[in-house]
Order: C-alpha cells, then sequence, then structure tokens
C-alpha cells in the first residue's frame, strides 16, 4: 500500500518522498483515512510505530483544503505533555508540510515566551503545544482558540499521568463544540476511556498493539544486584560490551545528576535531562547523545515519552519506575520501527513489589539473570525507597494507586516508513 492510496495530495506525498519514505505503517493505514474523512479517532499505538505522522499528515491535507481563518488564528492544535515531544511533532509539521503553505509554531515552557507571543500574533495555522504554556498564553490574550477546526491530543495518557487533566479541560471550555478531535495513547486505562467519552464523538476506535504491552522486538532482561553495586554494574556492563548509545532512567532527579557524574568519574561520557534542567540544558544533551559526543544519557521519566532517536539500540532500567506502566514507555525508546532493541533493568531486593506489578502489566515473566561477581548477598533487606513526592515508602504502588504528580508550569516539558 502506497501513501497515494491513502488519499494525501501530491504535494504532502512529495514531502514524503523527500524523506525517503514510500511505505505507511499500520496506524497511518488505518488512521489517515478515517481521519480525511473527518471521524473523531481514538487511537492506540505503541511509541516507534509511526503515529505521529499518522495524524500529522491528514492534518496538513485537511486544513490546507480548506478555507484559512482570516484573522490568522490556529485552526489546528496539537497538545503534547513534554516540551521535547512538542519540539517533535512541530518538527514533522513542518518537513510534512513544507510544500504547502500552511504556517506554524510550537510553544512551551521553560524559554521565554516574548519570542512565542510575537510569532502567533504573525498569524498561524497550526499550534503545538504544553498545556501549561498554552494557557499562559490564552491569559495574555495571545492567542485565540475561538476558531479551532481540528484538535489533537497526543500523548493522552502521559498528560493524564503528569497531572494535567484541569488544564485540558480548561482548553477545552475555550474550544468551539463543532471541531474534530484526535485522541493517540500508547495505553488504554479507564482514565483515558472517561477522558475519550467526554471530548470525542462516536470516534473511530484504531488500535495495533496489544493494550500496555511493549514491543515484541525488544529483547528483555532483569539483573539482580545489590543496590549499593548497580553503578559499578552498569559502568561494567557498558564498558565491557563497547555499547555506545544508552538511555539510563532513574527515579528522581537527584539521582540523574548523581548517576551521571558518578558515571563521568568512571570514565563515560555522560549527562542527564529532567524537568529541572533548562530547556537549553536539556536540548544540548539531547543533541551530544544523538550525535555520540555522549555514551550515556541519564533521564528520569518526563524524557520516556519526548525523546525520538534512531536506532537506540539500549535502554537501562537503573531504578525501576513507581508505575508499571512508566517501564513500557521507557523501554519504549528502543526497538523502534522494527529494529532490534535491548532493555536492561538492575533489580535490588527493594525493588521486587515493582517487578512483580510490571510483569502482571506485560502478562509474563521477564528473563532474570545474575552476572558473576555481582551475585546479590542474600542477607540484605529491603530499604523503603522514594517516590516521586520524595517520600520514603515501603509498599510501592503501581497503576491506578500510584501517587500522581502536578507537573508545573515551566516542566513541560529508518527504513522507508514513516516512524515519527
Amino acid at each position: 500500500m502506497s501513501f497515494a492510496s491513502l488519499g494525501l495530495s501530491a504535494d504532502i506525498q512529495r514531502a514524503l518522498a523527500d524523506q525517503g519514505y514510500s511505505e505507511p505503517t499500520p496506524i497511518q493505514r488505518q488512521a489517515i483515512p478515517a481521519i480525511l474523512a473527518g471521524e473523531d479517532v481514538l487511537a492506540g499505538a505503541q511509541t516507534g510505530t509511526g503515529k505521529t505522522a499518522g495524524f500529522t499528515l491528514p492534518l496538513l491535507q485537511r486544513l490546507h483544503t480548506g478555507a484559512p481563518a482570516k484573522c490568522g488564528a490556529p485552526r489546528g492544535l496539537i497538545l503534547t505533555p513534554t516540551r521535547e515531544l512538542a519540539a517533535q511533532v512541530a518538527e514533522s509539521v513542518e518537513t510534512y508540510g513544507k510544500h504547502l503553505p500552511l504556517r506554524s509554531a510550537v510553544v512551551f515552557g521553560g524559554v521565554s515566551i516574548k519570542p512565542q507571543i510575537s510569532r502567533l500574533r504573525r498569524g498561524i495555522d497550526i499550534l503545538v503545544a504544553t498545556p501549561g504554556r498554552l494557557l499562559d498564553l490564552v491569559s495574555q490574550q495571545a492567542v485565540d482558540l475561538s476558531r479551532l477546526e481540528i484538535l489533537v491530543l497526543d500523548e493522552a495518557d502521559r498528560m493524564l499521568d503528569m497531572g494535567f487533566i484541569h488544564d485540558i479541560r480548561r482548553i477545552m471550555a475555550l474550544l468551539p463544540q463543532q471541531r474534530q478531535t484526535l485522541l493517540f495513547s500508547a495505553t488504554f486505562s479507564s482514565e483515558i476511556r472517561r477522558l475519550a467519552d467526554g471530548l470525542l464523538r462516536t470516534p473511530r476506535l484504531i488500535e495495533v498493539a496489544r493494550r500496555n504491552s511493549s514491543a515484541e522486538q525488544i529483547r528483555q532482561r532483569i539483573y539482580a544486584v545489590d543496590r549499593r553495586r548497580k553503578r559499578e554494574l552498569l559502568s561494567h556492563l557498558i564498558g565491557a560490551n563497547d555499547w555506545r548509545q544508552v538511555l539510563v532512567f532513574t527515579r528522581t532527579k537527584h539521582g540523574a545528576n548523581r548517576l551521571s557524574s558518578q558515571l563521568e568519574k568512571d570514565g563515560l561520557s555522560a549527562a542527564a535531562i529532567h524537568g529541572n534542567k533548562s530547556q537549553g540544558a536539556r536540548t544540548r544533551a539531547l543533541a551530544d547523545f544523538k550525535s555520540g559526543r555522549i555514551r550515556v544519557l541519564v533521564a528520569t521519566d518526563i524524557a520516556a515519552r519526548g525523546l525520538d532517536i534512531d536506532q537506540l539500540p539500549h535502554v537501562i532500567n537503573f531504578e525501576l519506575p513507581n508505575v508499571a506502566e512508566d517501564y513500557v514507555h521507557r523501554i519504549g525508546r528502543t526497538g523502534r520501527a522494527g529494529n532490534a532493541g535491548e532493555a536492561i533493568s538492575l533489580v535490588c531486593v527493594d525493588e521486587h513489589k515493582l517487578l512483580g506489578d510490571i510483569e502482571r502489566l506485560l502478562k509474563r515473566k521477564l528473563t532474570r539473570d545474575v552476572l558473576p561477581g555481582y551475585e546479590p548477598d542474600p542477607n540484605i533487606a529491603p530499604e523503603p525507597m522514594e517516590n516521586r513526592r520524595g517520600r520514603r515508602q515501603t509498599g510501592q504502588r503501581s497503576g491506578a494507586n500510584a501517587p500522581k504528580h502536578r507537573a508545573g508550569r515551566s516542566r513541560q516539558g529508518r527504513g522507508n516508513r514513516v516512524n515519527h
């Protein structure tokens, strides 16, 4: 099947050809015709399946063939949970729409708002935004959402996870009732179902992967190790195997900073990326990681959804996440677009409950290994761990009972298929 057979215009097909893309992915084959037909869509797809192009391509075509808003108000709005994802989606809009006379802009927190206000006042067709910064711009009367035609909620489950539900509801109240709404989510929780029921009108349901499942092409392994020897084992694995590009996840910002510094002392080039880093520092760290200037990028869960790294070979959970679903999002950074990937978790005695939660979610047991010389001491007792709010806990909760944090306004954050 070609992109032409999906009903996309010649100008959009030319932009795809410029990128070397010729064959749509499963999510694109299902979503693009439905969106072009004007239907609301509720789509579930794992990361790396091409979902961004699945909504970006038909959105561009529908806005191009429609009548432009005379006042320059946005006609398409794409909401994302993080800055990194917003920048990635905005880049896709520009890439696929480069032969169309549509204007776009991206806005998010962590950077000056004044240039964003200036850009919006010149008029745009498509706005990519994080919820907090969008509401800041609305409060300053810099953006008018009353003429919106198409709304996209990307990574909707992550937005709920990060506490954006109230911001989303405030934004919904500013939009016209007559609009097309597209909701994309990696998982279909009961909260996502309730959100969809309130926003979508008889939506087309599209699901191209098992619910809450990890990508099948990812090799997943568990290394049992004592908590105090995790960093030593991590450095050994990277060095002994000569891994050149490794994404490592920690639970806390402080832990990410500390681990990054320790790896540097071990002779491994590393950088940390999390919500307390400035947008400039996060952008530089990601660029250095992609280019190979640093081998190890240490991240908190804020980066689990916004990073788009071609053919990332290794993801390591230095610490397991408190919420089992976040494990799926973390390891989804590798094994994208049909490429093989490896996800390794370093698990100490404190994390056995969290590991059990993950395996129940995946409906499978993960392969357990012990590396000679790093055997865990059976006499070490479990200790309480810090949860996302910094409190100590002994019975780690997951899923719907997990503690939710409220993201502040300042934290927003290949082959021949389109895999963005």
